[in-house]
């Protein structure tokens, strides 16, 4: 097991990147701690994959160290990092049975015999393919295979860390809950250092004590599923984190005031004040749909005209299309039980709830100022 550091990394696929957007990862430092169990989220085109194959050694970064417990590895092979990489597709050997390709690792570093045994049945029993051991790869569903790929990757207890490319991909949905569980499970049995490269939040909940967000070839921040849940860096961890995403309003300032589509925010004077100080710059509320209250309209801070709702068995979820500006919707969550009555509803936004940004950067005060 290693702790990983990325020290001042970037990588651009162009031979003489000038901009920051020739750049498929811009420049970050970062530290994935020895025994960690890390996802990384992200969609499709942020820079995921590649960064995970540069830490596996795959991919030679244009700029900036790969260090294992302070050594430079820049130089050295995937072999040479001793790390065990999952990838989207399953990669087993199919004309070896299921024992032989847990076991090739271990053989291959001439591990005696009775230690290959105890290790790849432990690892078997594991992921629950004890039963599976004698049968060849080639007969195997494709979950099995992945499994099984999995397996190989976890069976040396050497590796520096086990890197997962969006490994669930081929596993059959109904399949993918009860895999992700085992593997945090397996990962607090054998204390390895795992990343998890994923575009769904639910497997980076799941799985991870930590989720490192991904957007434009930037890690926008790094924190546990309760943290990018409840306060949100970035607009865009705010929107791609829960379901639906958080609700972001534009702001104005007027006469020194932060108003929201014509009504002035009932805030401390503080908070007046540090908007105000914003300059030039784009100012926006986000408050989740869980925290907005549905109140009668003369007690509200926004009123607004139901245009949706969806009913989601336990809850439902209510589009509203704000009077002052019909083509701005807020998402509320409510409970099923919850009459809605008239079209027109008034919709309270707690202080508490509401998050400030300032070119999608989130504006933050000491409990001291507000």
């Amino acid at each position: 097991m290693a702790e990983i550091r990325l020290a001042q990394l970037a990588h651009s696929y162009q031979d003489n990147p000038s901009a920051a957007e020739d750049y498929a990862l811009r420049r970050m430092e970062h530290v994935w701690e020895q025994g960690g169990a890390y996802a990384l989220l992200g969609p499709s085109g942020c820079g995921k994959s590649t960064l995970l194959n540069i830490m596996s050694g795959l991919l030679a970064p244009s700029e900036g160290e790969v260090l294992f417990d302070g050594k430079v590895v820049n130089a050295l092979s995937p072999q040479q990092r001793n790390i065990a990489q999952v990838f989207q597709f399953p990669v087993v050997y199919d004309t070896m049975t299921v024992f032989d390709n847990l076991a090739f690792p271990l053989r291959n570093q001439g591990k005696p015999k009775a230690t290959v045994e105890a290790r790849v049945r432990e690892v078997a029993a594991a992921l629950e393919i004890e039963p599976l051991l004698t049968r060849k790869a080639r007969n195997l569903t494709a979950d099995e295979k992945q499994k099984v790929s999995m397996g190989r990757g976890l069976v040396r207890d050497d590796v520096a860390a086990i890197l997962f490319d969006e490994p669930l991909t081929v596993i059959d949905p109904q399949l993918k809950w009860r895999l992700r569980r085992k593997l945090k499970e397996i990962h607090q049995r054998f204390n390895v250092t795992m990343v998890y490269v994923t575009h769904d939040q639910l497997e980076a909940a799941t799985f991870a004590d930590k989720i490192a967000v991904m957007y434009g070839g930037q890690i926008v921040q790094f924190g546990t599923p309760r943290e990018l849940f409840e306060m949100p860096r970035h607009t865009f961890v705010g929107y791609f984190i829960g379901s639906p995403g958080m609700n972001l309003l534009d702001l104005e300032i007027v006469a020194g005031r932060a108003h929201c589509h014509g009504n002035e925010l009932a805030l401390p004077e503080a908070w007046h004040a540090r908007l105000a100080a914003q300059e030039n710059a784009r100012l926006q509320l986000g408050i989740r749909p869980e925290f907005v209250e549905v109140v009668p309209a003369d007690s509200a801070t926004l009123t607004g005209r139901i245009d949706l709702i969806q009913d989601q068995g336990s809850f439902k979820i209510v589009d509203v299309a704000l009077t002052a500006d019909p083509s701005q919707l807020i998402k509320v969550r409510v409970d099923e039980y919850k009459s809605l009555g008239e079209e027109t509803v008034g919709l309270h936004l707690p202080e508490a709830w509401m998050r400030f940004y300032a070119n999608d950067l989130l504006l933050e005060m000491s409990d001291e100022a507000v």
